[in-house]
């Protein structure tokens, strides 16, 4: 067995899969350190097993000691680990007003922060904890009427996400033994971009200030959709910093090329399946490590399931297949065919027809 992320005998890992053959064959089982903080990208076009492959990640992560892996669903793809026999809490989550900052506040309504509305926005979150306190605040100040009616109607947009709530997520109930799965597949993405800033925040703030001894694993799905957003500072500052706390932070996307060049460049573990887009492949190579020999587009897998593994701890590259899922996955594509299947196998049942 080989070990990706570290050159230590022991400690927790994660099975991954194990090596692919130059003739196709199976060879020696592989897996993924988790018994250090990593900053991973999981990359690979639709269809090519990216989600797949979170998804097995977040199936070792459960089953290691001391760690609480957190999975950002924006595809509802996880939501199907809750039918497994598994420590699985599928959460419609809610978050404190207050754990946006005025900036973020700004951010996620898209306004300006130095003038107008944007301007009374970040006040009534300076002054006030919660989004109903930060109306009420509006409301009362004495700003010209315009400006006013404009940060009200920006503030009344926030209540109808319906994700505000005084009691939020604690850090405590995100840091469990088991895998909390926040769905945020209702939402769209400023109200999505929200609750992964307030999560990230809570998971480095947690950690700094010693709320939890477990350490904490983010897993997104669908990661491009964040990066420039509401969510793109903090996690940035996971990115470039939760290693030093203990928190890992792994991004799964199609689209590497709209990751910021600094989450690929502070990429420990990249986990890369089949790629065709040139701007993709390029985001990757101007990152490529000099120990990767050759074309990068060369080395990349064309089958589904197999991955290009970079290291950059041990500054080595496998080729890998990734293991089968233990639980259901809920990230494929449905088809017209399989519905209709369905539909005739109720027909013969004795079913409805319709």
């Amino acid at each position: 067995m080989v070990v990706i992320g570290r050159e230590e005998a022991t400690g927790a890992t994660a099975r991954l899969g194990h090596y692919r053959a130059r003739d196709g064959s199976r060879g020696a089982a592989v897996d993924l350190d988790v018994d250090r903080p990593h900053v991973g990208l999981v990359v690979g076009k639709r269809g090519s097993g990216k989600t797949y492959t979170l998804g097995v990640l977040a199936e070792g992560l459960l089953a290691a000691e001391g760690v609480s892996p957190v999975v950002v669903d924006p595809m509802g793809a996880f939501t199907s680990l809750s039918a497994a026999d598994v420590s699985v809490t599928v959460v419609d989550p809610s978050v404190r007003a207050d754990a946006l900052d005025p900036r973020q506040w700004c951010a996620v309504l898209g306004l300006d922060p130095e003038r107008g509305a944007g301007a009374l926005v970040w006040r009534a979150a300076s002054e006030r904890s919660t989004l109903e306190g930060m109306r009420s605040w509006v409301a009362d100040s004495d700003a010209a009427a315009s400006t006013g009616r404009a940060a009200a109607n920006h503030l009344a947009l926030a209540a109808s996400w319906d994700i505000f709530d005084a009691a939020g997520i604690e850090t405590g109930a995100l840091c469990s033994d088991g895998l909390t799965v926040l769905d945020v597949s209702g939402l769209d993405s400023r109200p999505a971009g929200a609750v992964l800033a307030a999560v990230a925040t809570a998971l480095y703030d947690g950690r700094m200030a010693g709320q939890t001894d477990r350490l904490p694993w983010l897993l997104v799905d669908e990661a491009h959709a964040f990066t420039d957003g509401v969510a793109r500072r903090p996690l940035h500052r996971l990115v470039t910093r939760g290693r030093q706390p203990g928190v890992s932070c792994v991004l799964a996307t199609q689209r590497p090329s709209a990751v910021p060049a600094t989450t690929v460049s502070q990429t420990d573990l990249l986990v890369a399946h089949r790629l065709t887009s040139a701007a993709d492949i390029d985001a990757l190579r101007a990152a490529r490590p000099t120990y990767l020999d050759g074309d990068l587009a060369a080395r990349l897998p064309e089958t589904t399931g197999d991955a290009l593994v970079v290291d950059d701890g041990t500054e080595s590259v496998h080729h890998v297949t990734v293991r089968e899922r233990r639980t259901p996955h809920g990230g494929e594509t449905p088809r017209a065919s399989d519905l209709e299947a369905d539909r005739n196998h109720e027909v013969s049942a004795g079913g409805p027809e319709t």
